[in-house]
């Protein structure tokens, strides 16, 4: 249960940090209304309080967050920017998932 919630956080924390990153660049490289920089601000504000509420050391939260951001960001390409991922793309998601869980998880084991 402990897993299902920890990436459930985890998913939810990076599609905050990519639609607070999104909004900003539709406004510069797409000519959209700077008002949308308004909700990038709250979005990325959303994202840095999601990241304290895991239970774990910070640093530790942040490096095995970032396995799982690449999984977003890769969804976010394929469903947002209607590009589609290559096997190379997922394969490396699939190694950055692994070495989230081993971070995440097995820290119970010190060495």
């Amino acid at each position: 249960m402990e897993f299902l919630k920890t990436f459930g956080l985890f998913v939810i924390t990076a599609i905050a940090e990519i639609v607070g990153c999104y909004l900003p660049y539709l406004w510069l490289k797409q000519d959209r209304s700077v008002l949308l920089l308004v909700p990038a601000a709250l979005s990325l504000a959303a994202f840095a309080w999601l990241l304290t509420l895991h239970p774990h050391a910070a640093g530790r939260v942040y490096a095995a967050y970032g396995g799982v951001y690449i999984s977003v960001a890769l969804m976010w390409l394929w469903v947002v920017d209607s590009v589609r991922p290559t096997v190379t793309d997922w394969i490396g998601v699939g190694v950055c998932l692994i070495g989230t869980a081993i971070i995440m998880f097995g820290s119970r084991y010190t060495l």
